[in-house]
């Protein structure tokens, strides 16, 4: 028998000895197999039972044997501790959890069998495909789309060979991309082709190839419709991009000139356009595209203007961003720390931060705050329910 001592960010307890145990909690007591799982002899007042019935053979979730106001503590506790890992602290202002059934877009894995095809998720530590027909994580639109991968995985894929399917809700019908090494033949397309038709796909791409465009497969930002190329990013659920951009609305209150950087396809730039001029900053120039397209077919919004541009070799020096009375940036799992120099050298006196990585966000956090920059304020989001993952936003300001 042996004591847990601590959860670690990735949700392993930790023994005494180090070693590292999926699944358990502090202060449970349990005995160890030989295949490194556990056996709980005395729970946590925390543990509870597991919602989906996949969650002992899905590696799709971590966290699902915790009560959900344990989860919300842990992952406040993450940031903060990313934070004092910098020198720093500041309030938490708020904590979001997205609801059970809520992710909007999800990658699966797939593989042909003997009688017919596997769809799922890796159970945890293989390359084992999980079926997950009853998972609640997923929008109720993208499980209803599993039986319809499986007939597509006999179509197109092998035993041998494992292919994987991202598949995103929209409000025109599902958009699927298919990655896999397989050549496409006529045959193969024109059967692709039929398939989207059937399943009333709004969107089907191979690879890196269109195969079907039944209806754009488009999705709301603010008052704005914008199409996102195939396999740009999307917030994983639509309650989180919610959160987010309420702390990001109020983090920059009434300005009236705003650059939003790593823009993305519009997912602050445009709502935030209701009421400021926006200038959108992004490398990936499909993405500017769909935003500005976006931007342009709606009505009721101040200008927006955009620039392709690669933050992290380029990032806007202190004379580019002297024309703004704030800044949004929301930069991807790496942080952005040319860009934070650059705005903790400018005359910018509101930043609002977004970030999906506590660690990097702190580090980038120091930066600011050395400049002079105060850490006001910070809000958890957690998108990825039952996961360790956890997103945030925060507010900068300065005299």
């Amino acid at each position: 028998m042996v004591r847990v001592e601590t959860l670690t960010h990735h949700g392993m307890g930790r023994l005494p000895d180090g070693t590292l145990v999926p699944r358990v909690l502090p202060g449970e007591e349990i005995a160890l197999a030989g295949d490194g799982t556990a056996r709980i002899l005395t729970a946590s007042p925390d543990r509870v039972a597991p919602p989906c019935r996949h969650f002992k053979s899905c590696g799709g979730c971590a966290m699902q044997h915790v009560s959900e106001d344990f989860v919300a503590a842990w992952k406040c506790g993450i940031v903060e501790t990313a934070l004092a890992a910098q020198g720093l602290e500041a309030p938490i202002r708020r904590m979001h959890t997205s609801p059970p059934r809520s992710r909007r877009r999800a990658r699966l894995s797939a593989r042909k069998t003997k009688k017919g095809a596997l769809v799922g998720f890796h159970a945890r530590a293989s390359d084992t495909i999980v079926a997950v027909p009853d998972c609640q994580l997923l929008l109720p639109s993208l499980a209803a789309v599993l039986p319809a991968l499986e007939q597509l995985a006999r179509m197109a894929a092998s035993r041998s060979t494992e292919i994987a399917f991202t598949v995103t809700d929209s409000p025109a019908g599902p958009d699927l991309r298919v990655e896999t090494d397989r050549a496409l033949d006529e045959g193969l397309r024109a059967d692709l082709g039929r398939f989207a038709q059937e399943q009333s796909l709004s969107r089907l791409v191979w690879g890196d190839e269109p195969i079907a465009m039944i209806a754009p497969p488009f999705q709301h930002f603010g008052m704005a419709r914008v199409t996102p190329p195939p396999g740009a990013f999307l917030q994983a659920t639509r309650e989180g991009e919610a959160a987010l951009l309420a702390s990001v609305r109020d983090a920059l209150g009434d300005a009236g000139q705003v650059v939003d950087l790593f823009a993305g396809c519009g997912t602050f730039a445009l709502p935030l356009a209701e009421t400021a001029r926006v200038h959108a900053v992004e490398g990936s120039a499909p993405m500017l595209a769909a935003l500005d397209a976006g931007w342009r077919h709606a009505t009721g919004l101040k200008p927006v203007t955009t620039e392709a541009r690669d933050l992290f070799r380029r990032p806007l020096l202190p004379e580019d961003l002297a024309r703004f009375d704030a800044a949004v940036i929301d930069p991807p799992r790496q942080g952005a720390a040319a860009q934070a120099e650059a705005i903790a050298a400018s005359g910018l006196g509101r930043v609002a931060m977004v970030s999906c990585n506590p660690a990097t966000f702190a580090r980038d956090a120091r930066t600011l705050v050395a400049s002079g920059f105060r850490l006001d304020w910070v809000d958890v989001v957690d998108q990825f329910r039952w996961s360790p993952h956890a997103e945030l936003a925060a507010l900068f300001t300065r005299s």
